[in-house]
């Protein structure tokens, strides 16, 4: 009995010092959680994502908000489909995110529209120096897996430090926060 409960108490101070070794990486480590959100799905998640990486949340904001017209997928000539179909779209930014040297964690999430992340995630990483910051994108999406998007985001920009993204729809808030602690901990 006095070996289970050396062998118990052993393991509990381990365990604790393990979490607290966690907690010490997760707060060293300053957090963005920048997201792009047309119709406020992907917002929920990076809401989710910024309260369990104790994250700072930011709106990726196009000048011109889109409308339920300009999100016709259906429609040939709607505003995302046009900005889709040509990789070099850029949509204005409403504003620029300032202080981006103190973060050491950048959460993108998005959308994904036709395979892929909307142009104006494109627009967010040209005119944010993401150099030196590990880049994890995420995404919400009604019928997509994340692979393709993610994939064409690390061709695009192969010199920034991107980790694995994830598809975010529906998941728990307890599924997040391990997803969030093993990426924040990990030294890939």
């Amino acid at each position: 009995m006095k070996k289970f409960l050396l062998t118990f108490a052993v393991a509990a101070v381990l365990s604790s010092a393990a979490c607290a070794q966690q907690k010490t990486d997760m707060e060293s480590s300053k957090t963005l959680v920048a997201y792009f959100s047309a119709t406020g799905t992907t917002a929920a998640v990076a809401q989710t994502i910024a309260r369990v990486s104790g994250g700072e949340l930011y709106a990726i904001e196009p000048e011109r908000a889109y409308t339920p017209a300009d999100l016709n997928w259906n429609d040939r000539n709607s505003r995302s489909s046009i900005e889709m179909n040509d990789r070099n779209a850029r949509p204005a930014l409403k504003a620029v995110k300032e202080n981006m040297a103190e973060y050491d964690i950048v959460f993108i999430g998005y959308p994904i529209w036709w395979d892929e992340a909307p142009r104006v995630i494109n627009t967010f990483i040209e005119n944010h120096d993401l150099s030196g910051k590990k880049v994890i994108p995420f995404a919400t999406s009604g019928g997509s897996g994340v692979g393709n998007s993610v994939s064409v985001l690390k061709k695009t920009y192969p010199d920034l430090d991107w980790k694995e993204g994830r598809l975010l729809n529906g998941t728990s808030k307890s599924a997040i926060q391990k997803w969030v602690g093993s990426l924040k901990t990990s030294n890939e």
